[in-house]
């Protein structure tokens, strides 16, 4: 790609043909809490604009580059303290607006990255891997072992409705965080988006698909990604300011491994290879996190089942599953697979019930304090001491399973022949 790329160019290549997309996005975070007023649907909101930059700048690495870090809540993390202190800066007088925080927070990441990356990205692949996982278990470490900083267990807290207001706008309402995190969610979106266009982006997936041949071509692999790190550090940093201002908090869990396996989980879920992937990703870790954990507490086993289910199914994730099938309906041959959809769709609803109803007995079975043996699973009694019971829900699990593999089978071969007739009228249509 030519690397004198005018910038009117670049914003024309970003918007031509994809000018409603964006206007979709944009209509859809202005209008979401119109119609989900209520407080948790406006939290939940607020919640997934974060994701949504924090799983786009993880994919900056991922789907792009091909690193896989284990350590991306580092960035996000200490952006999150720095916002905080100086959130309570402005709280002291200093003058910083406090709609700038999140951008403040981008600083903050970009700056942790400069030096981390320099480290980190001297190597690639279950090397990069792995010192992205020590330096997090350190930041994690040193959480805890400077509170001067870190504020110890109970972190650090602030005050978002500090300084003077602008135009009757306090940023205490959650209502009014949510639109300022929605327009920082939309910019940050079309600048990764536009990053991906770039000389660097294109550079670094040449990195990610042959390391050797860019060397051979006189870039330095180590030297893109490095860069790409950094990049991916601000936005990262953007999320994290964006994530202290709206929680007013920020602790040692920031900065854990779990936040940033978070991340990689629903980064693949969402689709890596696909640029809206990690979009969907974003959304499905709010409502995982903040739905489901109030539905069982075996959330976070479901959350491992079905990760292990897509890496076996559908290893490109969800956004794979719907271009695929985008690519058949514009072939018209979508409408023979309906049937067979709907039979996987109805033999895994009768799997997961029955694997439900087994990991709801044995969570119920472990942690009961109340010593009872009954418990209510979708409206059903069931009762632990019963064996008629397990073996009704194990036989419920193995029928579904049976029937969704029976189908699968049946469906990998009408598949391969629908995908091998559209690549014949591709080459006919190329020849003609």
């Amino acid at each position: 790609m030519p690397t004198d790329m005018p910038s009117s160019s670049l914003i024309g290549r970003l918007l031509g043909g994809r000018y409603g997309v964006w206007l979709i996005f944009a209509l859809a975070l202005v209008v979401a809490p119109l119609l989900f007023s209520g407080g948790l649907a406006v939290t939940m909101l607020a919640q997934m604009a974060i994701a949504i930059v924090a799983c786009l700048s993880y994919n900056m690495l991922l789907g792009q580059g091909g690193m896989l870090s284990f350590g991306h809540a580092v960035y996000t993390g200490l952006a999150s303290f720095c916002t905080i202190h100086v959130l309570n800066s402005i709280a002291a007088g200093s003058p910083v607006p406090v709609s700038l925080l999140p951008f403040i927070g981008g600083l903050a990441g970009a700056f942790f990255a400069v030096f981390l990356g320099f480290v980190t990205t001297k190597k690639a692949g279950t090397t990069f891997a792995m010192i992205t996982l020590g330096l997090g278990e350190l930041v994690f470490a040193m959480s805890l072992m400077v509170p001067e900083f870190f504020g110890g267990e109970g972190g650090v807290s602030g005050n978002r409705a500090v300084g003077q207001p602008f135009l009757g706008i306090t940023f205490g309402p959650p209502i009014q965080v949510y639109y300022l995190l929605a327009a920082y969610a939309f910019v940050c979106t079309i600048a990764m988006y536009a990053f991906t266009m770039t000389p660097l982006g294109r550079m670094l997936n040449a990195v990610r698909d042959n390391a050797e041949r860019v060397e051979f071509i006189g870039y330095s692999t180590q030297h893109v990604r490095y860069l790409s790190f950094i990049i991916a550090g601000f936005f990262a940093g953007v999320a994290g300011g964006m994530y202290a201002l709206n929680f007013e908090i920020a602790t040692a869990e920031v900065v854990g491994a779990a936040r940033s396996g978070a991340y990689l989980l629903f980064t693949f879920l969402g689709g890596a290879t696909f640029f809206f992937g990690p979009i969907i990703g974003a959304v499905l870790m709010v409502l995982a996190s903040v739905l489901l954990s109030e539905l069982t507490k075996a959330w976070l086993l479901y959350l491992g089942l079905v990760f292990l289910f897509m890496v076996m199914y559908a290893p490109g994730g969800i956004a794979s599953l719907i271009m695929m099938n985008l690519r058949v309906a514009r072939f018209g041959r979508l409408r023979e697979l309906l049937p067979t959809y709907l039979g996987l769709a109805l033999a895994s609803l009768v799997a997961l019930v029955g694997a439900a109803a087994l990991i709801e007995m044995v969570y119920h079975l472990q942690l009961n304090d109340s010593g009872q043996s009954q418990l209510n699973f979708l409206g059903v009694p069931l009762d632990t001491a019963r064996a008629a019971h397990w073996t009704g829900a194990l036989a419920v699990l193995l029928a579904g399973g049976s029937v969704f593999e029976w189908i699968r089978r049946g469906f990998s071969q009408r598949w391969g022949a629908i995908q091998q007739d559209i690549e014949t009228a591709l080459q006919r249509k190329a020849a003609g």
